[in-house]
């Protein structure tokens, strides 16, 4: 075959036309129950980030450029007064979602589906107003199910070239999620999932610092909901968009796709209930070390001020994303950086919320500890494979010359080790603590816990619609 084949005449499976015709033919009846359980608790997570997020600058610039557009007041901004068009919302609410490095991650894909799935169902849910929860829960997965499929296949060959999953894998999350709410047909939904690819987009070099990281989620938002519409239209794209051999999504953004992962044990091996949740408010594939890290000083009551260095062995791709040099080049790059988390960590025992304020990312003790830290590339970490990418190694010497050293293989949060959803309701209640009142916070649990009950899709949409200050 060469170079410029489409794939005409080869053997090869349809493998978009194959998950398009899995997408649109799920029935609420085919999810597992911890599928479900898994949706309910990313639901909560989700809306706790947006929550968070919306308050926060780079959200607040995007929002402000969407009212100036003024479209048709359709689908709420959460947290505002505001309404806008469905794709316009999503844009803004994807946005929050995906502003603080607080929202869930599917490990092999490296996507955060629910900053892109959850305002697209429930503004669909809103938009349309005849839709139920089940609707809600199926479309969701759905979306999970597809996108994080399309990341596995991509490999992390994606990453290394550059590319930020959430912006480039991220589109097809959306497009089959906006599908499944809009009823498309497989035909239909093969045209959204075409369509969507060809506006992939998302460069890593965002981490170091630029807002539009954030900006990545809500754009891959937009971009599925668009897809979906125009599908919905007869508007056609790419059928092949996964595995066409030239200009295909896969050949395209990875050099080294593996297509198995698309199908592997399709409709019985539940890539959604693989998602994990962020005890820290930073880039996943430093939680492992921070907690090791952590561990040395609790289990030795060690204080900041005793340790003379730091040793972190991580594997290639976690020293590549996050081992960079740290010049305080914003909250973005904080939240992206090995060396910043240690230092506060070492100094507040923690990495959340308050640790990343913008008044703390250039702090004095922060920088002076940071020279205190070295990261290098664990060769055995490393052969371990793709799965233990998060893994750490963590060595702690002390100005005394006592050397504590403690290993995590599987972080806290990921399939292996997971965070029970108590966990992450406690993880909600000290995101939006600050933003919304305590009966606001009980009442999103109760909600999004109990969705399918009475009319509780419906009360929760209207306490999104509610401003910050009202909830």
């Amino acid at each position: 075959m060469n170079s410029h084949d489409h794939g005409q005449g080869s053997d090869k499976p349809e493998y978009t036309k194959i998950l398009a015709s899995f997408a649109a033919n799920l029935r609420y009846e085919d999810l597992p129950a911890e599928v479900v359980a898994r949706m309910k608790t990313s639901m909560l997570d989700s809306i706790g980030c947006c929550l968070y997020g919306v308050t926060l600058d780079w959200t607040q610039k995007v929002l402000n450029m969407v009212r100036a557009e003024g479209a048709r007041p359709q689908v709420a901004v959460w947290g505002t007064d505001f309404r806008s068009s469905l794709a316009n919302a999503v844009l803004v609410n994807s946005t929050a979602g995906h502003a603080f490095e607080l929202d869930d991650i599917h490990k092999e894909s490296i996507l955060h589906a629910g900053s892109i799935a959850t305002p697209i169902v429930l503004g669909y849910a809103q938009r349309e107003g005849n839709a139920n929860a089940k609707d809600v829960l199926t479309a969701m997965t759905a979306g999970y199910e597809i996108g994080t499929r399309v990341g596995n296949a991509a490999t992390m060959d994606l990453f290394f070239r550059g590319f930020h999953p959430q912006g480039a894998s991220g589109v097809f999350v959306a497009a089959a999620a906006a599908a499944k709410m809009l009823k498309l047909g497989q035909d239909e939904t093969l045209h959204a999932l075409g369509c969507s690819g060809s506006q992939a987009g998302g460069l890593m070099a965002a981490q170091e610092g630029a807002m539009v990281k954030r900006f990545h989620s809500g754009r891959a938002a937009q971009s599925g909901v668009y897809s979906a519409e125009l599908a919905a239209r007869g508007f056609t794209g790419i059928v092949d968009v996964l595995e066409a051999s030239y200009g295909g999504y896969l050949t395209s953004y990875s050099g080294k796709p593996n297509l198995s992962r698309l199908l592997d044990g399709l409709g019985t091996v539940w890539e959604t209930a693989k998602v994990g949740y962020k005890p820290h408010a930073c880039v996943t594939s430093i939680h492992s070390a921070l907690d090791a890290f952590a561990h040395i000083l609790r289990e030795n009551s060690i204080k900041a001020d005793e340790i003379s260095s730091v040793s972190v062995g991580v594997s290639q791709m976690t020293h590549t994303h996050c081992a960079w040099e740290y010049k305080a080049q914003g909250v973005t790059a904080a939240q992206m950086n090995l060396f910043y988390g240690v230092a506060v960590t070492a100094l507040d025992g923690m990495a959340f919320v308050a640790q990343y304020d913008q008044s703390r990312i250039a702090d004095p003790a922060i920088m002076d500890f940071i020279a205190k830290v070295q990261a290098y590339v664990d060769p055995e970490i490393d052969a371990m494979g793709p799965a233990f990418r998060h893994a750490a190694r963590v060595s702690v010497t002390l100005k005394d010359g006592r050397t504590f050293k403690h290993e995590i293989l599987n972080r806290r949060g990921s399939p292996e080790n997971p965070l029970a959803h108590d966990e992450v309701v406690y993880k909600f209640r000290n995101v939006v603590g600050g933003v919304i009142s305590k009966t606001a916070i009980d009442s999103y649990i109760r909600l999004t816990e109990n969705l399918e009950d009475g009319d509780n899709l419906n009360e929760l949409l209207i306490l999104l619609s509610k401003p910050l200050s009202q909830q």
